[in-house]
């Protein structure tokens, strides 16, 4: 299953962004406001509780500077990943783009793949608030 976010414009520059992203404690300040838990477990893995939904745990698995973070789902279970995007918009801006992949059977696609659109929307648009 592959998803792909909305683009969004980031009051950040592009290296700004990527120094954002590669840090796990500041994904609390772009978590859906449906968080229950958040928790820095090392210095590349964080885990996260959203209402109604499992606990998740995501390791930065990849990056490449300055325009590509890879977070990578910890769960045997849940396997996907999560590519972030970073494009120069501008001197002081940056373009944004999350886009999911995960290999789920089918129906657990049909039943993760609304929930999952809305997350990695509201990732994206907390992204652009920053």
């Amino acid at each position: 299953m592959k998803l792909e976010s909305p683009r969004v414009t980031t009051q950040k520059s592009q290296q700004e962004m990527y120094d954002f992203l590669t840090n796990v404690e500041n994904y609390k300040q772009v978590m859906p406001e449906s968080m229950e838990k958040f928790e820095v477990i090392a210095s590349d893995t964080f885990l996260f509780t959203l209402k109604g939904m499992p606990q998740i745990a995501l390791k930065i698995t990849e990056t490449r500077e300055p325009d590509l973070v890879v977070l990578g789902s910890t769960s045997e279970k849940f396997n996907f990943s999560l590519n972030i995007l970073v494009a120069p918009e501008g001197e002081n801006q940056s373009v944004v783009q999350l886009l999911f992949e995960g290999k789920f059977n089918a129906m657990m696609s049909m039943m993760v793949k609304g929930p999952l659109t809305k997350f990695i929307t509201n990732l994206s648009e907390n992204m652009g608030k920053l």
